[in-house]
């Protein structure tokens, strides 16, 4: 397994800046946003694509200090109803592929988008309760209509590069648990995994090792984010978990993210390191910095120093002892 970081975080710093810092930490793999939410601070679509030159350069000032690209991201909204915002982000998304596939680079991450409820609507529709009736309406449509034709083509696309989708099972968007991405998986074909974020599973009530079990089985993760969550039991019992408070109000929010072993100890770390490699999974553990109580130089450094000794770098080989 290598440890690695997604990269958006030093958005304020160039290229050749922030490889030197993080390779300076000990980090081994970057994940570079490409467009969408993340922004596209260190991988520039329009100028590396189809020019063989820039990437050569661009990819030898990551090779050249040890590193490797874990994955390209443009994180959006490709089902969103708004025609303009979807197709930006759509455009992005293939752009992005493309330019995995000619960069070498095996895994592009996304969110799998949100619809509307209906061909005229304005903004996305996140049903989380099955009844009213309606609601289950809603879901029904935006599978059979939106979700899965959109995904099969981009899951096409996809296969044709050599590239993986890692969808981030993240709330407001339809792919948002294990169950989720495996039925989009099905539909889809094997292109479809996930970007595992632990920190979205433990908010949602769900186990992350579980979780890990659950997609490793079918191997279903595709990359892997290193990011902690708090749970604020006394705000979970007057807001519930699906908190419409601010994420700048810390205080009153039933959970809020933080940066790796500050929800969660260690040993909670070291376990689903080890379950990933039990799942087969021996690729990057990518550090996701969201803490809203931390720098980000202090917030990325505690988490480079709860991950590094619990991340296995070896593989066992033969069984000695049998």
């Amino acid at each position: 397994m290598k440890l690695g970081v997604f990269t958006v975080l030093f958005s304020d710093k160039n290229l050749e800046e922030m490889l030197d810092y993080v390779a300076a930490k000990g980090i081994e793999a970057v994940e570079l946003g490409t467009g969408g939410y993340p922004g596209n601070a260190h991988c520039k679509l329009d100028d590396l694509l189809e020019n063989q030159e820039k990437q050569e350069e661009f990819m030898s000032k990551i090779n050249n200090l040890g590193l490797i690209v874990s994955a390209l991201s443009c994180h959006g909204n490709p089902l969103h109803p708004q025609k303009n915002i979807a197709d930006e982000a759509d455009k992005t998304l293939t752009k992005t592929i493309k330019l995995a596939s000619q960069l070498g680079i095996p895994v592009v991450n996304t969110f799998s988008g949100c619809p509307g409820d209906h061909e005229n609507a304005k903004y996305p529709n996140w049903p989380v309760a099955p009844w009213p009736n309606e609601f289950q309406e809603i879901l029904t449509w935006q599978w059979e209509q939106k979700i899965i034709p959109y995904w099969k083509e981009k899951a096409a696309l996809a296969e044709q590069h050599n590239v993986k989708i890692g969808l981030e099972l993240h709330g407001g968007f339809s792919v948002h648990t294990p169950a989720t991405l495996l039925r989009l998986r099905k539909e889809c074909g094997p292109a479809i995994g996930a970007n595992l974020d632990p920190s979205h599973m433990w908010w949602q009530g769900i186990d992350p090792v579980e979780s890990i079990k659950i997609l490793g089985r079918e191997n279903a993760i595709h990359h892997f984010h290193a990011k902690d969550t708090i749970i604020d039991q006394p705000n979970v019992n007057k807001n519930g978990l699906t908190d419409m408070t601010s994420y700048s109000d810390m205080q009153n929010r039933a959970w809020y993210f933080r940066t790796v072993g500050f929800g969660h100890d260690g040993k909670e770390w070291a376990d689903m390191i080890s379950t990933l490699r039990l799942y087969g999974y021996d690729y990057v553990v990518s550090i996701e910095h969201e803490d809203g109580l931390m720098s980000i130089e202090e917030g990325f450094t505690k988490a480079v120093e709860t991950l590094k000794p619990v991340m296995v770098k070896e593989s066992v080989g033969d069984m000695w002892w049998t």
